[in-house]
């Protein structure tokens, strides 16, 4: 059963990070981006990506850093989607086999 202060503050990190995903299109309304100010804002969800997994890479772990092998090849050839799946699928299996 969840609990009154357990739901408010789920409710509570759902809306703050509502915010911090409007918050730049409220920031920036009704203004006008420069082409390389609008190229650098394209590339922001990849950095925030980056920023997140990148910590899992430095453990040194034989599974993650073949994993990551496998998304920077796959990230040559194939766009932001399927460069991700591939990461993500060769983690896992090499995760299981592995260990």
């Amino acid at each position: 059963m969840l609990h009154l202060p357990a739901l408010l503050a789920i409710l509570a990190m759902a809306f703050v990070t509502y915010l911090t995903r409007i918050g730049g299109y409220l920031l920036l309304a009704g203004r006008h981006l420069s082409p390389r100010m609008q190229a650098i804002m394209d590339l922001i969800p990849g950095c925030v990506l980056v920023a997140v997994i990148a910590p899992d890479f430095a453990t040194g772990r034989p599974a993650d850093l073949l994993g990551l092998t496998a998304t920077i090849l796959a990230a040559t050839r194939f766009s932001l989607l399927p460069t991700m799946l591939c990461g993500v699928v060769t983690t896992g299996l090499l995760r299981a086999i592995l260990g």
